[in-house]
């Protein structure tokens, strides 16, 4: 008789059926309230690796550490400014400034250059970030060439000494004096981002979440650190170099 019972009506489930199958039937419930992760986030509490820790940030990260090694830079392209002013009392200033400089300059470069190269090859973080100003994309490929111009021109000339005087100190003058022109220029054309990266003038302030897993502030601050040490203890070393071109006579010297 069991056998002709509609279905549904002759058979008994046992508790653990029912169980079973409320539990393949129903989805898992999720704490009220707690936001929904992203599939591809990290899981909470998983463990990064130190490299990893200071090198996190994404587009945002990287602004931060481009908007904080132009500031550094503002000041020391500053004080480089104030010696072309009294360039013959003060080129030992200069050439220390500027030695001192090597290392915050290829910095620039490199998280500028960093941030092309992730966006025109397609990496979908700083393609949503979009790209700088198109003025500034057209300004920066010569900011980069007097960039090195100026820099090897100068270096050439402390360790070639006042023999080398003519044609390339003429080039260093020239270059020295369109870059100091251009940078102002694109580091002014940069003073926007630095108000929002870090909030000055009551600007809105790009955030990023340091607790989870957009860190990297501390790897950013160690390698503008970096920079800046690296800088001073070039300069300290090469101050040898300096003689031959403090020591020039006065009406010989030319800049």
């Amino acid at each position: 008789m069991s056998d002709l019972s509609p279905p549904g009506k002759g058979s008994v489930s046992s508790p653990a059926d029912t169980e079973s199958m409320a539990t393949r039937q129903s989805p898992p419930k999720q704490d009220a309230g707690r936001p929904r992760e992203h599939s591809l986030a990290r899981p909470r509490g998983a463990p990064r690796s130190l490299i990893g820790r200071l090198t996190a940030g994404g587009a945002i990260g990287n602004e931060e550490l481009t908007a904080a090694t132009g500031i550094v830079l503002l000041v020391l392209l500053a004080a480089l400014g104030v010696t072309i002013l009294r360039i013959r009392p003060l080129l030992n200033v200069h050439m220390f400034v500027g030695l001192l400089l090597l290392p915050p300059v290829g910095l620039k470069m490199a998280s500028t250059g960093y941030r092309f190269v992730r966006y025109y090859t397609h990496d979908p973080v700083y393609r949503r970030k979009g790209p700088p100003e198109l003025f500034m994309r057209m300004l920066a490929p010569l900011v980069v060439l007097l960039t090195v111009v100026v820099f090897a021109t100068g270096v050439a000339l402390l360790f070639l000494g006042p023999s080398s005087q003519g044609q390339l100190l003429k080039i260093h003058k020239l270059s020295f004096f369109a870059w100091l022109a251009v940078t102002a220029v694109h580091v002014l054309g940069h003073l926007p981002d630095l108000a929002r990266v870090f909030g000055i003038g009551g600007a809105p302030r790009e955030r990023t979440d340091w607790r989870g897993t957009a860190n990297g502030r501390a790897g950013r601050a160690m390698s503008l650190a970096a920079a800046i040490v690296l800088g001073t203890v070039i300069a300290i070393l090469l101050i040898p170099e300096f003689g031959p071109w403090l020591n020039l006579p006065r009406d010989l010297f030319h800049h």
